[in-house]
């Protein structure tokens, strides 16, 4: 069995339809952005913040940091849980994973929102 770590409940069919749907929607955010970027060659900076300063991109946007960032911990958690033994180590792994997580996601919305 299992421990809970950090307080966080992790049970398999969510946790595995959480990382599905959210490599999907990243998915689906790479593919048409890669698209925006491909029919529009030689962006400057203009069409750049241009683009950025859409309410809906900003959203899409967040979307895509927090599935981005569910992702990644669902799939660490995992990793910590099945390959370090020592519960006090994957503790503080874990600490330092979701609080650099945490930090990225909003940074990202900093950048993002100040646009």
């Amino acid at each position: 069995m299992v421990k809970s770590v950090l307080g966080v409940n992790h049970q398999g069919l969510r946790d595995w339809v959480i990382q599905r749907a959210s490599a999907i929607l990243m998915a689906v955010y790479s593919i048409g952005f890669a698209l925006y970027l491909i029919s529009h060659s030689g962006l400057s900076f203009a069409e750049w913040h241009s683009l950025f300063s859409k309410e809906w991109m900003k959203v899409i946007t967040v979307l895509f940091l927090l599935s981005l960032m569910w992702h990644a911990w669902i799939g660490i958690w995992t990793i910590f849980t099945d390959y370090i033994k020592s519960f006090v180590i994957r503790s503080i792994l874990n600490f330092f994973v979701l609080l650099m997580l945490f930090a990225c996601f909003f940074w990202g919305i900093l950048i993002l929102w100040s646009v």
